[in-house]
């Protein structure tokens, strides 16, 4: 294990960048997960706020996290995120999404072989919901991801920072960032962990595990269509 000449702790293998705005309520779950497997890599957590104004900060910074203030529109902390990372790894993952323990491990043989280092990966996705749709939903997001190479945002993205830049990072988007990247990576390039990353199923509780499928998809559909991702935004919303 190196050290930095400069500092006490460990040079850090793997940049976590976690965007958030308002997220006080999830947060701390997301930063406990992350922690024993942060220390063993070791990795980095850099909380990209986007000018939250309940607890966020505050919680980011008493578990160690760096908090770094970018404009509240997700691509673009995203990509302020990566600029400001020390690690030669990146993962970007989101403020509700809880990594399940032995995560670090399935990274850790991934970073080890060079053919890795023009690849992405993510992990499975799960929702903290018992139901047979939350089942059903998971079943497809599984198969969404291997078939046609698009993971959804909610299972993070691994990937080599050389890889990141040469692909263009980030683009400053509201919406559709995440697609929008994972399709200059390519299915092929793609590879899916078994770990879990367990997000919250609030957004379809409340909008339907029917209904707000059908309108990801059609926000899938638009984008793919060519229609500008801050219009989507508003049928998202």
């Amino acid at each position: 294990m190196t050290r930095d000449p400069n500092q006490s702790r460990p040079t850090p293998r793997l940049s976590i960048v976690i965007p958030a705005l308002d997220a006080a309520a999830v947060l701390g779950a997301t930063l406990e997960s992350l922690a024993q497997g942060a220390a063993r890599l070791p990795a980095e957590i850099l909380l990209v706020d986007g000018g939250s104004r309940d607890a966020t900060r505050a919680i980011a910074i008493a578990h160690g996290a760096r908090v770094i203030a970018a404009e509240a529109n997700r691509g673009a902390q995203l990509a302020a995120g990566a600029e400001v990372g020390a690690a030669p790894w990146l993962l970007f993952l989101h403020a509700d999404t809880l990594l399940e323990p032995g995560w670090e491990r399935e990274v850790d043989r991934f970073i080890a072989p060079p053919a890795n280092h023009r690849r992405a990966a993510a992990f499975r996705l799960a929702f903290d919901d018992e139901s047979a749709a939350a089942r059903r939903l998971e079943r497809l997001a599984a198969w969404r991801g291997r078939a046609l190479g698009l993971p959804y945002g909610d299972q993070g993205l691994l990937i080599a920072r050389p890889f990141y830049r040469s692909l263009g990072g980030y683009r400053p988007l509201a919406l559709m960032e995440d697609v929008e990247l994972v399709r200059r990576v390519g299915r092929r390039r793609l590879v899916f962990f078994a770990s879990r990353a367990v997000t919250s199923a609030a957004r379809y509780q409340e909008g339907g595990w029917l209904l707000r499928p059908l309108r990801n998809l059609l926000c899938l559909t638009l984008y793919f269509l060519g229609v500008p991702p801050r219009l989507i935004a508003r049928l998202y919303a």
